[in-house]
């Protein structure tokens, strides 16, 4: 082993935001590969952490806070920023300047990054960078790389991600720091938000379902009028291609989503596929449905990766009811 080895080997990757839904599939796939030194940052109490794993230094941090990125980068090589004071639409279309604060985040774990002289920096941007007048309708065509300007991105929280993007390309250009960036098409799966008002649309069904199968009430509210369609990505194709474009030469953003467009609608009836049931659906037209439709293009990443997400929705979705239940048999007792 030469010097260089040792000293990367010395070194820290850091995981921010690791005690939300990603952040700790992440941690847990780097304990999984042997990252000798993992330190993960969150600003939730230790106890209300998704995944906690005694592998890596855990630190409860806040980010927004210039003096706790500098603490929490001390040493870093490699840094990943999942941090975000975030939901489903349920929470991002009531608590915009929330979302725009999360802009404090992400610049001061850039300056940090750049303080500590960290190799390598990725930043989790999101689907809703895409200019809205793109997805008026549910037949939307995929939306490409290069679709996000001219801006007119999600109020709120798809703005801060834009301006975020351009921090990360700004700090490479000026300042030398290695940045990656991956727009995030609707990742879901275990170890996510499933009640509480942040639950992404894939955990609230499976919720609604479980909880309409129990209670013996066979009926279900969907927001929306269920026409509005999406992609899903499943938490394990979100984590390979995190690692995979971390890795790769893309000096620009890239999708990170399936292409397999679905319904509401549709995707209701996969869940009640799994349950063994049908439902009586009510429509809430007047709850926070997001755009009408959005679709990943995936083009630029099969070209750069030759790899895109391939874990269908069915076989998800199963995964996902699977855990919910047992969550909620949890918190009942039985």
């Amino acid at each position: 082993m030469g010097m260089q080895d040792a000293r990367d080997n010395d070194q820290t990757v850091v995981v921010c935001g690791g005690g939300g839904f990603i952040g700790g599939h992440l941690t847990a796939d780097l304990v999984k590969n042997g990252t000798s030194r993992i330190r993960v940052i969150d600003i939730k109490p230790l106890d209300q952490w998704h995944q906690v794993f005694s592998e890596a230094e855990n630190l409860v941090l806040d980010l927004s806070d210039k003096e706790a990125c500098l603490r929490a980068l001390k040493g870093a090589r490699v840094v990943y920023n999942f941090a975000a004071d975030m939901g489903g639409m349920g929470f991002i279309e009531t608590n915009r300047a929330r979302c725009m604060l999360n802009v404090l985040i992400n610049t001061h774990l850039l300056l940090a990054a750049r303080f500590h002289q960290v190799e390598s920096f990725f930043f989790a941007s999101s689907a809703c960078v895409y200019n809205q007048e793109k997805q008026n309708n549910p037949d939307v065509i995929p939306l490409k790389e290069e679709d996000s300007y001219p801006a007119m991105p999600e109020d709120g929280y798809g703005w801060e991600k834009l301006f975020s993007e351009r921090m990360c390309r700004h700090f490479r250009e000026d300042f030398g720091l290695r940045t990656r960036v991956a727009r995030l098409h609707n990742v879901y799966g275990p170890f996510g938000a499933w009640k509480g008002g942040r639950e992404k649309a894939p955990a609230a069904i499976c919720r609604k379902v479980i909880e309409a199968k129990r209670s013996g009430r066979h009926e279900i509210t969907i927001w929306g009028d269920g026409h509005q369609t999406r992609s899903f990505m499943f938490i394990d194709d979100c984590i390979k291609g995190v690692r995979l474009i971390m890795g790769s030469d893309a000096d620009e953003p890239v999708n990170l989503g399936r292409s397999e467009l679905v319904s509401i609608d549709h995707m209701v009836s996969l869940v009640e596929d799994i349950a063994g049931l049908r439902l009586k659906r009510a429509y809430d037209l007047t709850a926070p449905k997001g755009v009408n439709g959005r679709n990943s293009d995936n083009t630029r990443i099969q070209k750069l990766l030759g790899w895109q997400p391939s874990i269908t929705l069915t076989d998800g979705l199963e995964r996902t009811y699977r855990w919910i239940d047992g969550q909620i048999k949890a918190d009942i007792g039985f």
